[in-house]
């Protein structure tokens, strides 16, 4: 009777079973994968939201008088920036003007006051 019962209590305290296939599968392949994905996130995604954050800011606060650059290489001064495009003086010699979108100024260089 004693041993019924030495039996009864090892497998009551028994150990829990080894971690399935699919468990280790988890921690030896998943695992990695997730820390390089948090850290490219980290180190591409995050800078570019900065990046395009500062030239949302810098194309919102053109005002008039500020000279750009357009992606295209072309210089000019800001006559009449509107919502969606920017009118801009290209030549001073024969009043050229031409009408840029936005999404088209690559560099604003706020105007100083001071004549050339």
């Amino acid at each position: 009777m004693i041993a019924f019962w030495m039996t009864l209590a090892d497998t009551t305290t028994s150990t829990p079973p080894a971690p399935s296939g699919a468990y280790q599968l988890f921690h030896s392949f998943l695992t990695p994968l997730i820390l390089i994905m948090g850290v490219m996130w980290i180190m591409l995604i995050l800078p570019k939201r900065k990046q395009d954050k500062s030239r949302q800011q810098m194309l919102d606060n053109m005002k008039r008088g500020d000279e750009i650059q357009t992606i295209g290489g072309i210089i000019g001064k800001v006559v009449e920036p509107k919502d969606d495009r920017v009118l801009v003086k290209v030549d001073e010699s024969s009043n050229t003007k031409i009408w840029f979108a936005r999404s088209a100024i690559a560099r604003v260089t706020a105007d100083d006051g001071k004549g050339k």
